[in-house]
């Protein structure tokens, strides 16, 4: 099971989880809930392959963790009734490895890479020439006496994620047909997944409760799924039965350290450093991960964007900030003096 910094991690799973994760998705662009833009755009997409009876084009969803991009490539497989075939860009870390990768497609198969930024430079050039021409050339021996083996691909489908699209260099980013960005839910579309998630694990939820799930759920449905799963163990521990009342879903996300706006402890730890620590900053990025514990990367990666989203946190020229308001969220008085991210 996932520890407790990951009950707020939007790019975390274990192997349980994503059993569960991957019951919990939806399997048709009618069922998946948000991104309204993005579904219409991918359906109009879809449509006219399916009518011209070609491959879709290739497709990038980029976008933060836990938005959907996973679950959008298996729909659009599951829509355009081909199969699908998974990989990584860290597991393609050789030339060699996208060639018995793209070598082995079947026509029209949709070849989906998450995290597409992380793939090896090599391997990256290589794949220019195949989704543009569904061909790449394989060089044999070396130095003077290496030759070029062309060899034909199958048309297939490519659908990049990425959850930081300016890593991707642009002759790539240019071969997409689509681009999709997603955006973060609104609570409201949130509480939605939850109903849904709530139904197929067997936990009865009223209108508080889901809203209360979904208000400490980052505007993420992994996460949102992930805190209902938290709950629907209190409720079945403490409570036995499928129904968690008000009372149920606050104490399980006490339990687990996640407060009413969806911070957890080290999102509070790093806001408490920031601010009674070093007054309100700014204080340098690797000043303030030390000084919690943590490091540069996580610190950078998992909480900053969330504190900065929010309006808690701000990123300067000469390093973070605390906002006003993360001082009323900690009980604290903003000090008279105090630098505002308008100063800087």
């Amino acid at each position: 099971m996932a520890d407790d910094r990951d009950v707020t991690s939007p790019d975390a799973l274990d192997d349980s989880e994503l059993a569960i994760e991957g019951a919990l998705r939806p399997g048709s662009l009618a069922e998946f809930v948000g991104q309204q833009k993005v579904r219409g755009q991918l359906q109009l997409l879809l449509d006219a392959a399916r009518i011209q009876q070609r491959p879709a084009d290739h497709i990038l969803l980029a976008g933060p963790p836990g938005l959907g991009k996973t679950t959008l490539a298996m729909i659009v497989a599951h829509e355009s009734e081909r199969p699908l075939r998974m990989s990584s860009g860290p597991a393609i870390q050789h030339a060699g490895d996208l060639a018995a990768l793209l070598s082995s497609l079947t026509p029209g198969e949709v070849l989906f890479i998450d995290e597409i930024h992380r793939m090896a430079r090599s391997a990256e050039e290589m794949l220019y020439l195949a989704m543009e021409d569904f061909r790449i050339d394989i060089m044999v021996g070396k130095g003077a006496g290496a030759t070029s083996i062309p060899l034909d691909l199958a048309p297939f489908t490519l659908v990049g994620a990425t959850t930081r699209s300016g890593l991707l260099p642009n002759p790539l980013r240019d071969r997409f047909g689509f681009t999709a960005h997603l955006e973060y839910y609104e609570p409201e579309e949130l509480e939605r997944v939850i109903a849904r998630s709530a139904d197929k694990l067997g936990v009865r939820l009223g209108e508080a409760q889901r809203a209360e799930i979904a208000r400490r759920s980052r505007g993420t449905p992994r996460i949102a799924n992930r805190l209902l799963r938290r709950v629907r163990d209190w409720a079945l521990v403490k409570s036995g039965g499928g129904e968690a009342a008000l009372a149920d879903v606050r104490a399980a996300l006490e339990l687990y350290d996640v407060d009413e706006i969806g911070l957890d402890r080290l999102d509070r730890a790093v806001l408490d450093a920031l601010v009674r620590r070093f007054r309100g900053g700014p204080v340098g990025l690797s000043t303030l991960a030390v000084a919690v514990g943590e490091e540069s990367d996580t610190v950078e990666s998992v909480v900053e964007p969330y504190l900065v989203r929010i309006g808690y946190m701000g990123r300067t020229p000469r390093g973070r900030v605390a906002t006003p308001e993360a001082y009323a969220h900690l009980g604290i008085a903003h000090p008279d003096g105090a630098l505002h991210l308008d100063d800087l």
